[in-house]
């Protein structure tokens, strides 16, 4: 297609783009830049592109106005059952696997990061649902983000035309959906309610974390996302993407996105018609030159659909460390949150295995037992410190984010109030109580749970960093929180 733009103010816009929206538009993509600018020009209300473009380029933008043009910069086109070899290595291979591994905790945690209007994880709730027989007994998290809150309420409401079923198996939309109105066709109930939307930007947010319910991911689905960004921001996403996942957790991308080169902190296993990849103990030690014990067998490639035997892979329980490589100086708290935030999660555990713990440590322990999904050594520890220490409201925001990843909704309720009671200020914990509200159906305590949490907010300074929040500001918290209400329906 012929561009009608000059080529000069597609220069200048692409460069733009990349240094405020971190999405990368070289020339070869020019034309696709061109399509996506006119559609974002028509919904702010502009007859000329080229203004548009010039009022953009000049002009601050508000946190609003920057998610509209990155959901018009970037395909949110998407269908069900979406590369069928990746749901078949789902149903066939990863999920048995999980709920072999699982059999006693009975847990699995999926992201879909980047689900546009829901096709994705729907699909996956669907695999889930043909693969566990006794789903009901699990505690299953489909948690599915997106930089929109229109389009996530659009995907709330499981609703879909023809279109959306354009390559998926006939069984699919017979079995889940029943016909509509104005020739739509809707979710059953059972699969809708098995899927949690929330808005989140990959680009800018803090993740892994139990504020946005990012952390010990056993899964990720990331497809046709990751393409969109400049090359710094695709190293910082998909490193964040590896330290949201349990030990032994997967990554799924699209065929599109396929490059060991692009994810060199995983093993890649190649599969017919595409390629996974796999956070594991191999690339743990060649990343941090660390030597573990006790260690299983490497996973080994999979092959569909001849071989019946499961793919061997780590449990997530840390593994041990050899003596010899610790140091002989203990590591210090400030060199143990380093590890931390690299997402070496099994390190950080056994350098804080001691018994004189400070109070930091033994939070940032918890916190670690959390990300790597041992949710009830987490507990314990939690529970532990809490008796040793009952007038520390952290520990009670922590513990409660815990008992939420638990299913123990009623118990976070309490925990949470305690924080409060302890910290009046606590903006976290009244944010945590405000989803768990709003999944319990509890509207009115939702909506007045996030009223505090703005009130709250609009005192602070704009760039102050958010209490207990690792790392998040305040004004990036209260546009998270507004976004919220609105994706939502809140307000």
């Amino acid at each position: 297609m012929k561009l009608t733009l000059p080529e000069n103010t597609l220069l200048h816009l692409s460069d733009f783009i990349a240094a405020n929206l971190a999405l990368n538009f070289p020339k070869e993509r020019w034309n696709d830049l061109e399509r996506n600018i006119i559609s974002a020009s028509n919904e702010f209300g502009y007859k000329e592109v080229e203004e548009f473009i010039r009022r953009i380029i000049s002009s601050p933008l508000t946190r609003e106005h920057i998610e509209i043009l990155t959901a018009h910069l970037t395909n949110n086109e998407t269908f069900f059952w979406r590369e069928h070899e990746t749901f078949e290595l789902l149903e066939q291979k990863i999920l048995p696997e999980l709920m072999r591994l699982r059999k006693v905790e009975k847990r699995i945690r999926i992201w879909s990061a980047g689900c546009s209007t829901g096709e994705e994880p729907y699909s996956i709730a669907i695999a889930l649902t043909r693969c566990i027989p006794d789903i009901k007994d699990w505690n299953i998290t489909i948690h599915a983000s997106d930089i929109s809150p229109r389009i996530l309420r659009t995907a709330s409401l499981g609703l879909y035309s023809q279109w959306a079923f354009r390559n998926a198996p006939q069984w699919l939309k017979t079995t889940y959906f029943t016909p509509g109105e104005n020739n739509k066709f809707e979710l059953i109930p059972e699969i809708k309610n098995m899927v949690k939307f929330e808005y989140l930007n990959l680009a800018d947010d803090v993740f892994p974390s139990p504020v946005n319910n990012t952390n010990a991911m056993d899964i990720i689905f990331c497809r046709n996302v990751l393409m969109y960004f400049t090359e710094d921001r695709f190293r910082q996403v998909t490193h964040r993407l590896y330290n949201s996942l349990v030990q032994g957790g997967y990554l799924v991308v699209s065929a599109s996105e396929l490059s060991v080169q692009n994810f060199p902190e995983f093993t890649a296993f190649n599969v017919p018609g595409m390629v996974f990849y796999q956070k594991t103990v191999k690339k743990i030690r060649e990343r941090y030159k660390t030597t573990f014990v006790d260690q299983p067998p490497e996973p080994v490639p999979i092959q569909i659909p001849k071989t019946e035997q499961p793919i061997e892979r780590i449990k997530h329980e840390p593994r041990k460390i050899e003596k010899e490589i610790l140091k002989q100086t203990p590591p210090t708290y400030e060199e143990t949150l380093k590890t931390y935030s690299q997402g070496n999660y099994p390190e950080v555990i056994i350098n804080l295995q001691k018994d004189d713990q400070t109070l930091e440590e033994q939070i940032l322990l918890i916190r670690a037992y959390a990300n790597e999904g041992n949710l009830g050594d987490a507990l314990k520890k939690c529970e532990q410190t809490i008796l040793n220490n009952k007038l520390e409201p952290r520990l009670y925001y922590l513990y409660a984010t815990i008992l939420q990843e638990n299913n123990q909704l009623t118990e976070a309720v309490v925990s949470l109030k305690r924080a409060i009671y302890l910290d009046t200020n606590f903006v976290l914990s009244y944010y945590a109580l405000g989803n768990i509200y709003q999944r319990l159906g509890d509207v009115k305590n939702a909506k007045k749970s996030f009223a505090i949490v703005l009130s709250i907010l609009n005192k602070c300074e704009g760039e102050e960093i958010l209490f207990e929040s690792e790392g998040l500001t305040t004004r990036r918290f209260k546009e998270i929180v507004n976004a919220t209400i609105q994706t939502k329906e809140l307000i």
